[in-house]
């Protein structure tokens, strides 16, 4: 090939790549697949190889890590780096407000529709600056001490949705007057620069990308500054801001194979992007697969407010920060926070509160700085997951299988908006791990319903009176003797335990009759523990079936009840009379029972009278019961007191449908004789819906992985199912592909 081809060729390669790169960061769009892309990168690296002399810095090849640094330099800001002072409540949003009207002379010194705000999610990851000469990314550094910083511009070269040269110039490249490219201008005279607008076809090159991408058609609609600014994108230098982050995904992977390795995990992805970026050699950086979005731009590009930046930056080939709001006012500002905080989980990044600023550009400026932090700027956080609090005292509660687990009452403290004062500490194995004392102060964690526990012990603080915890030699609640037992669980894992000795006591009967009238068994409206306990103290009811021999009588002098909530109540138990199979066994409370071994436990019997007379080895013989769940159920069924409790559920007129336990749905089975298990939080769908379209389709669920599982299906934030599934090349299926699978 003559060397003038290859130069077209790599010119042409660059631009396509830059293309559809701008297309996947910006846009969330794809038109070529990911394998097609690559296959245009190798092409370029042959020809850059090939023909040396037309490799430039802003080449998508030079995204990989070159020769380790010895040090950092160190690069002085242009414009100071600032921080962002923090709100944790409505009550401090408003104050905040507050301050800024008092600071500008007061509510009526200014228009309403002057003091506007611009609010978006704050991304948990590393502040960077990013500096383009003439349209090449020329130097990123770190924030540092807001005046300098560090230069890790290598490092963040390697992050792909970082761009190289800035958009529109990977469209507007070669269209420029008199065979010029269109960042020389810069440094023309102003007359060959007007020439350069009004005949070098670039008005028509940004029509044109108009046209072809709606989104940036209605910017340019709704925001001619935005478009006037593009235009004005002859300046020698821009600076614009944002944040590198590890995707969630990226984190557990990288998790993952620490495992793997023998290695201790990272605690969270906003230490690992920080540190990533911070390496001195770049083929760190390059295999953490981080993510950048950006924030801020810096340069004046006739920008009015802080919105029209983000739009700017965007049409620029910079992907900007998901979920933003124009808002009018403070209460806008707290529905945007709420409804950000509702898709907080979801998102593929961390995020930990959202960013308010004052949208108008000149009143931010005039706002100007206090101590680190823009007066007109403010991190709005979510109430935080994780506290620390004081350990005061260490109780003892029975579960409904008989297992003793010690709970801390702690110091009063809220967590994720909720004043916690007991947090679980699982067992003695974790007291002991951790080494918690009575008086320790330890860091307490809460995420979405999940029951707060104890994660960590700061020992540097603990006083000289703290007190290690023993388990009780008997039960708090009967006074039988505690057992100490090695359990194995329905996945072959061992494990020890306290247990009282008393089958009977009546701590564990009272969990069980929590356990009955649950949502996912008998689902009993208005029967809540609170309820079950004044019944229980009362002697009204000594267990499940005496809950369906009710009347109106006894439950109306209970503390609460009127006549018409008590009706209401003895309706929602008759309306439970009829009962499917499968949830009623769940119902029963057998130790290692669960949803699925019940519905596999109905599907293959049909009734309890079937299921009464068989023997452990036939148990076995159904997928997923082995040896120790085939035990548990036989030792229930032939249990004196079990049968007499069966008996009870015939006698007041229970009645039990086999209906639940088949699969039901019409004639299509394309799932038949294939076994899914579910991990990880689903986006589309509840986990209970996907067990639903699985079994409707003739396909069956299990609680565990196996060599006879067919399917993973994983969603977000999965667990030691997908390692397992990984483990045994068990086919693994994203939710999408899930759908895809069973929409087919």
């Amino acid at each position: 090939m003559k060397i003038e081809q290859a130069k077209e060729r790599i010119e042409k390669l660059k631009k396509e790549i830059n293309y559809h790169r701008y297309l996947y960061h910006v846009l969330d769009r794809q038109e070529i697949s990911d394998a097609a892309l690559d296959s245009l990168k190798n092409e370029l690296a042959k020809f850059e190889e090939k023909f040396p002399e037309f490799l430039t810095t802003d080449s998508p090849t030079q995204r990989v890590g070159g020769k380790p640094l010895e040090k950092f330099k160190k690069v002085r800001h242009t414009v100071r780096m600032t921080s962002l002072n923090d709100a944790f409540s409505e009550e401090e949003l408003k104050e905040w407000e507050e301050r800024i009207l008092r600071y500008l002379g007061g509510p009526t010194s200014l228009g309403r529709s002057d003091l506007q705000y611009f609010a978006e999610a704050k991304g948990d990851g590393f502040a960077v600056s990013l500096i383009y000469k003439n349209g090449i990314f020329k130097t990123g550094s770190t924030r540092g001490d807001g005046t300098s910083g560090e230069d890790v511009t290598e490092n963040l070269k390697t992050v792909e949705s970082i761009p190289l040269n800035i958009n529109p110039p990977t469209l507007l490249r070669g269209i420029g007057h008199r065979g010029k490219n269109f960042y020389d201008v810069h440094s023309s005279s102003r007359q060959d620069r007007g020439v350069f607008w009004e005949g070098g076809g670039i008005n028509e090159k940004i029509e044109e990308l108009a046209e072809k991408h709606r989104e940036i058609k209605g910017i340019f609609e709704k925001y001619p500054r935005v478009k006037t600014a593009v235009l004005r994108l002859v300046l020698p230098n821009i600076e614009v801001r944002g944040e590198v982050y590890m995707p969630k995904a990226a984190f557990e992977e990288i998790n993952r194979e620490q495992k793997k390795k023998g290695l201790s995990v990272f605690a969270n992805p906003r230490n690992i992007a920080a540190g990533s970026v911070r390496q001195l050699d770049s083929k760190i950086t390059a295999s953490r697969n981080l993510e950048f979005f950006a924030w801020d731009l810096v340069t004046d590009l006739g920008q009015e407010t802080h919105e029209e930046e983000h739009l700017i930056m965007k049409i620029l080939g910079f992907p900007t920060v998901p979920l933003t709001q124009h808002c009018k006012d403070t209460k806008e500002i707290i529905e945007f926070w709420k409804e950000v905080g509702q898709k907080r989980e979801k998102l593929p990044f961390l995020i930990d509160g959202i960013v308010v600023q004052v949208n108008n550009g000149k009143i931010f400026e005039k706002l100007g700085i206090v101590g680190k932090a823009p007066r007109g700027a403010i991190a709005f956080k979510f109430p935080a997951e994780e506290s620390t609090t004081v350990v005061e005292k260490i109780s003892v509660q029975v579960g409904r299988t008989g297992v003793l687990t010690p709970v801390a009452t702690l110091k009063p403290v809220k967590i994720g908006g909720v004043t916690v004062i007991h947090a679980t500490l699982h067992n003695m194995d974790e007291i002991r791990r951790l080494d918690i004392r009575i008086g320790d102060t330890v860091i307490v964690e809460r995420a979405g319903d999940v029951i707060p526990a104890v994660t960590g012990v700061l020992k540097r603080l603990r006083p000289q009176n703290a007190k290690e915890f023993r388990m009780l030699s008997h039960c708090p609640v009967c006074g039988s003797k505690v057992n100490r037992q090695f359990i194995t669980n329905s996945n072959q894992q061992r494990s020890a335990g306290y247990y009282c000795s008393n089958k009977n006591c009546a701590a564990v009967q009272r969990e069980k009759l929590y356990h009955f009238v649950s949502k996912k068994s008998f689902d009993i409206e208005g029967l809540g523990p609170k309820i079950i306990d004044a019944l229980v103290e009362s002697g009204i009811i000594k267990d499940a079936a005496d809950i369906f021999t009710l009347k109106k009588e006894d439950i109306e002098p209970l503390e609460r009840f009127a006549e018409k909530s008590a009706s209401n109540l003895i309706s929602a138990i008759d309306e439970k009379r009829n009962i499917e199979l499968n949830r009623f066994i769940y119902a029963l409370g057998i130790h290692h029972v669960g949803e699925e071994t019940a519905i596999d436990l109905a599907k293959n019997f049909g009734s309890i009278e079937k299921i009464n007379e068989v023997t452990p080895e036939e148990l076995q013989n159904i997928r997923d019961i082995g040896e120790v769940v085939a035990r548990s159920i036989y030792d229930w069924f032939h249990d004196k007191k079990n049968r007499e409790l069966l008996d009870k559920f015939r006698k007041v007129r229970l009645k039990i449908s086999a209906k639940g336990g088949s699969a039901s749905g019409g004639k299509n089975k394309k799932l038949a004789g294939k076994t899914f298990v579910l991990t990880g939080e689903l986006e589309l769908l509840t986990r209970d819906e996907a067990k639903e379209k699985i079994r409707n389709l003739g396909g069956e669920i299990s609680e565990s992985v196996s060599k006879k599982t067919d399917y993973a299906v994983v969603g977000e934030n999965p667990g030691s199912k997908y390692d397992k599934a990984k483990e045994l090349g068990i086919k693994i299926l994203s939710e999408k592909e899930f759908l895809q699978m069973i929409e087919s």
